[in-house]
């Protein structure tokens, strides 16, 4: 069945809830680390909460690209929806409280988005991959 693109942005956004697990990928030097995060999908954007001390963190002060995988089946190779971006924390206080309070796990790591230990890390220039689950061949676009 051949899709528009826009019948395929449809289907890959109707994948995301405001939070899911997906294994995120940094670089610290010539070395890539990957790790499960939760990744937030609010307001449309994709964000993570963290620690400015984390690996990650630090890992993307060095190095903005990033990617994750989202696997959207438990089978290995069954589907997935891969993104590629440029991650950047968030320095604007009305962005971090107005998306910090959208955060259901926030009080459970944080004192609120003012503690010191919190930084919120949007992922923007984004390039997508979809295999769909049964298909051979990914779709590649642009947000």
């Amino acid at each position: 069945m051949n899709r528009t693109l826009d019948e395929i942005k449809a289907a890959v956004w109707a994948h995301f809830r405001p939070g899911q697990c997906v294994y995120l990928a940094t670089a610290e030097g010539e070395q890539p680390r990957v790790r499960p995060i939760t990744l937030l999908n609010l307001e449309e954007k994709f964000w993570i909460a963290t620690s400015p001390r984390s690996a990650k963190a630090r890992q993307i002060l060095r190095n903005p690209s990033v990617e994750f995988c989202y696997p959207l089946t438990e089978t290995c190779g069954n589907g997935y929806i891969r993104v590629s971006g440029i991650a950047t924390i968030t320095r604007d206080a009305d962005v971090i409280e107005r998306i910090g309070n959208q955060i259901p796990f926030l009080n459970e790591h944080w004192e609120g988005t003012q503690d010191p230990n919190f930084c919120l890390i949007r992922i923007t220039r984004v390039e997508i991959e979809y295999l769909e689950p049964g298909v051979m061949l990914p779709h590649t676009f642009i947000v």
